[in-house]
């Protein structure tokens, strides 16, 4: 068995995050860089976007998640919901992912042909990217879950982090020292999901 698919079979959602990180912030930035860049695009658009956030950044995305969810949420489940943002604000950080859309745009120009698939990719080169930095980080011995409060917190991450306005929000990978277990990974059986043919 090879090293990758160890690291893939070994990366879960861990919910239970905390501080006790022993990789600097700029070794974690380095490894998020190193996997996002080295992830494949369509056409190498590049189109994945990503913002790191540490400290003070990390707990201020998790307010703006929890003040922009509170006149959504009714007021008897609101406390569920603000147990699961405090387990996300404590943990250690947070990738925000995004998609530069402009990219995107002058692909669509350029090779009309392929017009219409351009979107798809570019999601698909998002989430390649968003898995290799799970994947990396749980291989630097962090935990990782990955939620996705887009786009009812767009406005707010945009006005915070002066965010360009081609940069559309995708996801956000929470990140920090593993203080639980994952839960068990459940799988289809192998002839539901796969068709091999000689």
């Amino acid at each position: 068995m090879s090293q990758f698919l160890e690291s893939l079979k070994d990366r879960r959602s861990f919910y239970s995050l905390g501080h006790d990180v022993k990789l600097s912030e700029e070794e974690i930035t380095t490894l998020i860089k190193d996997a996002v860049k080295n992830s494949p695009t369509a056409f190498n658009a590049q189109s994945p976007r990503a913002v790191i956030l540490f400290g003070n950044a990390h707990e201020k995305l998790w307010n703006i998640v929890e003040e922009a969810l509170k006149p959504l949420t009714p007021a008897e489940a609101f406390p569920n919901t603000q147990a699961k943002i405090a387990s996300f604000r404590n943990a250690y950080g947070t990738v925000m992912f995004f998609k530069e859309t402009d990219t995107v745009k002058n692909l669509q120009e350029q090779f009309a042909l392929y017009a219409d698939n351009f979107p798809d990719w570019a999601e698909q080169s998002n989430g390649i990217a968003t898995a290799n930095t799970w994947t990396a980080l749980n291989s630097a011995g962090l935990g990782a879950n990955l939620q996705h409060y887009n786009p009812v917190i767009d406005d707010a991450v945009a006005e915070e982090w002066n965010i360009p306005a081609n940069w559309q929000l995708r996801s956000q990978l929470v990140f920090g020292s593993k203080e639980g277990e994952a839960n068990e990974k459940e799988f289809l059986a192998d002839d539901e999901r796969f068709r091999v043919f000689h």
